[in-house]
């Protein structure tokens, strides 16, 4: 590059200097500035005295570490050593070369040239390799990586934390609508949403159309992963004002928690997927956690779902009716018909493992309209028993809400059985209401001018907006067992209940509550206004005879 004679002419060595690069320096094997081209002077400041200054105090701080590391290699091996810094004078990025000349050491000659725009595109490129595009957000890439650190985190704390997945309910339909464009712009204000709700700690990626995730350091409980998921729900269910269209979502949450449902990010990720399916599933508008026993041993059991299909051809399905009661009188105004499975080589199968897996394979459209009729003829021979109007509750999945011959079934089933519409409740989850409020809303209109009733199950465990009580006709609310079961010790049960029913009670609504067990319960929801009471307390789930006999017994009694 240069020569290496300490005798050549200090005009040739400035004259080459200006000549080598952008910027050139000859400095000292301490560091220290011998010679700076004026290229050099005017890169760095004309008012830097640079002869007689450090070379080092050029490069920014952040920099200033492998710059030194350069130069010494450039000092011991002879060889022409490379190295990019930016100069503490200016944002630009310079690459320096630098080699050593005389024997022993006495220069080193630095030349560099401003490569800020090559810089600027491998950065922005590397941005877009892990970054998605639309959103600005990490790409799945980028959250495997994060997962990856994440682990090994929680591996040295001996710590805990989540992963979420979670896309947007009814974001299809918006797409198809309304086009691309509009869709586009949905996401980009969902992902602010998000990004808005989580801490600066926390990952948030998208990583697929409408699906995004997100790894939450440190929460690893049941209650705090709910905690943020209903925020998230609750964020999405806001109108999304785009274009001049006022668009409504909700959102389905999935989540695993490291280490308890697994420890590689394979595991993690597959096993919040499974939760989202279920979540979106069983009513959307909620988050499902990851359950072992519940997902692998239920919904993969390919030897229970032959069966069904099996139990559904021998007849094997059956129901049973649960008495519901007046709070006060204590006496007998319907029931709700619970579906029941007697699996020949096994015996009882709960509801909790085949509901979710006839909602999966579609047998629930068949058992759901088997079981509409079955229990509205019941209600008949139930009422000649008891010798007046009694009523009929039947549960409603989301498949079968959303399927196209509802409402053929409904009437079917008031039509075989000659009961009013008014002897007939409909129970349908938060959920349900709220992953699509539009048909939500006309399929209410249809089933309630025909008189039939409309109760919200499991009310206050959803993340539904209570704009759907205004919304839709609804004429009743259970009050899920969650809240009753630790009455009336429990200040923040009391607090709920006591909310719900005056909730209810303003806006003419019935009220049931679930699963009360005992007869200070039922003393305190009477006495708070509650209506109805269902629960082992007042009666279990009986079969048909058994509740014929009990109707026979109370008829009697109430003639002496």
């Amino acid at each position: 590059m240069f020569p290496e004679s300490d005798q050549f002419p200090a005009h040739c060595l400035l004259s080459l200097m200006e000549v080598a690069g952008e910027i050139a320096f000859q400095v000292n094997p301490e560091g220290e500035i011998l010679h700076a081209s004026q290229r050099a002077a005017h890169v760095c400041g004309s008012d830097v005295p640079l002869v007689g200054s450090s070379l080092f105090e050029l490069a920014s701080l952040s920099d200033r570490h492998a710059m030194v590391a350069a130069f010494m290699q450039a000092a011991q091996s002879k060889e022409i050593t490379r190295v990019n810094v930016r100069l503490a004078a200016r944002t630009a990025w310079f690459e320096l070369e630098m080699v050593a000349s005389g024997s022993p050491v006495s220069a080193v000659m630095v030349t560099g040239r401003d490569i800020s725009f090559r810089h600027e595109i491998e950065q922005r490129l590397r941005h877009i390799a892990v970054h998605d595009e639309l959103t600005g957000l990490p790409n799945r890439a980028l959250l495997t990586d994060r997962l990856h650190m994440a682990i090994a985190h929680a591996k040295r704390g001996k710590t805990g934390f989540t992963v979420v997945e979670l896309d947007l309910d009814g974001f299809k339909k918006v797409n198809d609508a309304l086009g691309h464009a509009i869709g586009d712009k949905l996401l980009q204000v969902a992902a602010d949403r998000l990004r808005t709700l989580l801490r600066d700690g926390d990952t948030l990626a998208r990583i697929g159309g409408d699906e995004f995730a997100a790894i939450l350091p440190g929460l690893a409980t049941d209650p705090e992963v709910q905690t943020i998921a209903l925020r998230m729900i609750s964020s999405m269910q806001q109108p999304f004002e785009i274009d001049g269209h006022a668009l409504y979502l909700s959102t389905s949450v999935g989540a695993a928690i490291y280490p308890r449902h697994g420890d590689t990010d394979v595991k993690l990720l597959a096993h919040a997927d499974a939760a989202l399916y279920r979540a979106k599933e069983t009513g959307k508008a909620r988050c499902v956690i990851y359950n072992q026993i519940a997902f692998d041993q239920i919904e993969h059991d390919v030897s229970m779902e032959a069966a069904m299909f099996d139990a559904v051809r021998n007849g094997d399905f059956s129901l049973h009716y649960q008495p519901i009661v007046d709070a006060g009188t204590q006496q007998i105004l319907g029931f709700e018909a619970l579906m029941r499975w007697m699996r020949r080589d096994v015996g009882m199968v709960s509801p909790a493992q085949f509901i979710p897996m006839a909602e999966d394979n579609g047998l629930i459209n068949l058992l759901g309209a088997w079981a509409l009729k079955v229990a509205c003829v019941q209600l008949k021979k139930f009422q000649e028993a008891a010798g007046r109007k009694l009523y009929v509750s039947v549960n409603v999945s989301p498949r079968q809400f959303r399927n196209d011959r509802f409402i053929e079934m409904v009437d079917d089933a008031l039509r075989l059985s000659g009961l009013n519409g008014d002897q007939l409740m409909l129970e349908i989850t938060e959920g349900i209401l709220m992953s699509d409020p539009e048909h939500a809303e006309q399929m209410l209109t249809q089933i309630a001018a025909r008189g039939v009733r409309i109760a919200v199950d499991d009310f206050g465990t959803g993340y539904s907006s209570l704009v759907y009580l205004k919304r839709f006709p609804i004429a009743a609310l259970k009050i899920d067992r969650t809240f009753i079961k630790d009455l009336p010790g429990s200040v923040k049960d009391a607090a709920i209940c006591n909310v719900v029913l005056s909730l209810a009670r303003h806006l003419d609504l019935l009220t049931v509550a679930e699963g009360v067990e005992n007869d200070q319960q039922l003393t305190y929801l009477s006495a708070q206004g509650c209506n109805l009471i269902q629960g082992f307390h007042t009666g279990r789930p009986m079969q048909p005879e058994s509740v014929v006999e009990v109707l026979r017994t109370a008829a009697a009694a109430l003639q002496h």
